[in-house]
């Protein structure tokens, strides 16, 4: 049991009965065969399934609705779906059981704070973010590296260590290695999705400190958009790669329909409104349209994300990241290296990563996520707090990520998320600079976004951001998100003067 860890398992027979924990509506012309909706349900039991409740019109479910199981043929197969129960008792269903979310334990040991400001970001660079058209994926990944080892001061023969991930090769450092010609002593790719290259940090800066090599690139690139095998060929390759079979057969419309999920129970839990989400989704075109790298820059209304196409209901595709190319890059070195090289060090204070589960289904509270642990455990590592940060760069594939992660990450408490972005407070002129580049949703999003939080992190520090520039800027905050609300990495960096 992944609850209790006892390994005395046994059958037990469900009554049927459940309640629907959140639902979300798939948008889909009627010629591919309609709408549909995809539900998450608790039975009585104490075990939470995705599934859909068979209603008319589809889209009628709600939250706290009771309903019962049957088995119903698909393709061939049985599969549980629910039909509402009016007068189903409520009976005494067991909680789901609680996971890693109980704990409130910080993990910061002393050799963990000691690596503060050991290690400095002394490059950075993107390449072909928006459309790459003719490119690969390894070129776009290998014209944004040489670009950040070349902003270093260094050449690539001076890189002996290597992170890097990928959506379509669970072996990419191999070729990326063997593409770009380095030899490298130290060698990461650890792949949790778009939070991977946020969580690679601290493993690089201990590499580092040991002595295992002395310069370490972090890279990504990705031709999503332009590919011949695009995003919808990934999609189709990963239910086989990467099976979720709790949740495949009801064919939830992800990574989407997950963070529409995560959304409708915001909304039911706290009030959240679809003009609230809007909000973000506003403040990111803004910052966006000072920035020249930015894909989408044209003017965004509250009104136009409300009246945007609905995917998967409450959420638009204004609601939803940009799909593009793009590469990124940066070059992480000992700090008193990074102080010979040419440009202004931006230092890693604290790094921390956390994960709670793969399927949104197995998530025990849609509206809290693992950033609350990595986010208080990077903190702490920096001996920071939320106050300090001058901007924040969260991973918003969809505008409910940055609520929730602003709750998460102590910006505001639990619930008040919608609250806190209202007028325009994370859009320029703002109380709090929150994805200064635009973000996913306005900048770019080539498949995996973190590492482009780091960038424009490192940007801001150094003063490069342009008409974007926040003044002042010493601290700052960049958060990785893999996955469906799966995996989370915080990054806490500095000048020279927050050391």
């Amino acid at each position: 049991c992944p609850h209790c860890g006892a390994d005395g398992l046994q059958w037990v027979a469900p009554g049927g009965l459940g309640t629907v924990y959140s639902c979300t509506t798939i948008q889909r012309k009627s010629e591919a065969g309609g709408n549909y909706n995809v539900s998450l349900i608790d039975l009585d039991e104490g075990v939470r399934l995705m599934s859909r409740v068979e209603t008319d019109p589809v889209d009628a479910v709600r939250i706290g609705q009771r309903v019962r199981a049957r088995v119903a043929q698909k393709d061939g197969q049985g599969v549980v779906v629910f039909d509402p129960v009016d007068d189903a008792p409520a009976g005494t269903a067991r909680p789901v059981p609680r996971g890693p979310a109980a704990s409130a334990a910080v993990h910061t040991s002393s050799q963990l704070r000691a690596l503060r400001g050991s290690a400095a970001i002394a490059g950075a660079a993107t390449f072909g973010n928006g459309e790459a058209t003719g490119f690969t994926e390894m070129e776009v990944l290998a014209r944004a590296a040489r670009a950040a080892v070349a902003d270093a001061g260094l050449k690539m023969s001076d890189i002996d260590g290597l992170c890097t991930a990928s959506v379509l090769s669970t072996m990419w450092p191999m070729p990326v290695t063997e593409y770009l010609g380095i030899n490298p002593r130290y060698i990461n790719g650890t792949m949790i999705g778009g939070s991977s290259f946020v969580a690679h940090l601290l493993p690089a800066m201990q590499a580092l400190q040991a002595g295992q090599c002395n310069a370490v690139l972090v890279c990504y690139g990705s031709t999503q958009r332009t590919s011949t095998f695009g995003r919808a060929e990934v999609a189709k390759a990963r239910r086989v790669m990467d099976p979720q079979p709790f949740e495949t057969p009801f064919e939830p419309m992800q990574p989407l329909s997950a963070y529409a999920l995560a959304a409708r129970r915001h909304m039911h839990q706290f009030g959240t409104t679809r003009r609230q989400l809007a909000e973000v989704a506003v403040a990111a075109r803004q910052w966006a349209q000072l920035n020249p790298e930015a894909f989408m820059r044209d003017p965004l209304t509250i009104d136009d994300v409300l009246k945007a196409r609905m995917v998967s209901d409450p959420l638009t595709v204004r609601d939803s990241c940009l799909v593009t190319d793009g590469g990124g890059a940066f070059v992480l070195v000992r700090a008193d290296r990074a102080r010979d090289l040419p440009n202004k060090p931006v230092y890693v204070l604290g790094n921390a990563t956390a994960n709670w589960n793969r399927q949104v289904s197995s998530m025990h509270d849609l509206t809290v996520t693992a950033a609350s642990q990595s986010g208080r455990e990077a903190f702490a590592m920096a001996g920071l707090a939320p106050k300090d940060m001058g901007v924040v760069e969260l991973y918003d594939a969809f505008t409910i990520n940055t609520l929730l992660f602003l709750e998460d990450l102590g910006f505001c408490a639990k619930g008040e998320g919608g609250a806190f972005v209202e007028n325009g407070a994370i859009a320029p002129g703002g109380r709090l600079p929150v994805n200064t580049n635009g973000g996913g949703l306005s900048c770019t999003h080539p498949g995996m976004y973190g590492i482009f939080t780091v960038i424009e992190a490192v940007r801001q520090l150094r003063g490069e951001a342009g008409a974007r520039q926040v003044a002042g800027v010493q601290t700052a905050l960049a958060h990785g998100n893999g996955g469906t609300l799966s995996s989370q990495s915080t990054a806490i960096l500095g000048t020279a003067d927050a050391l």
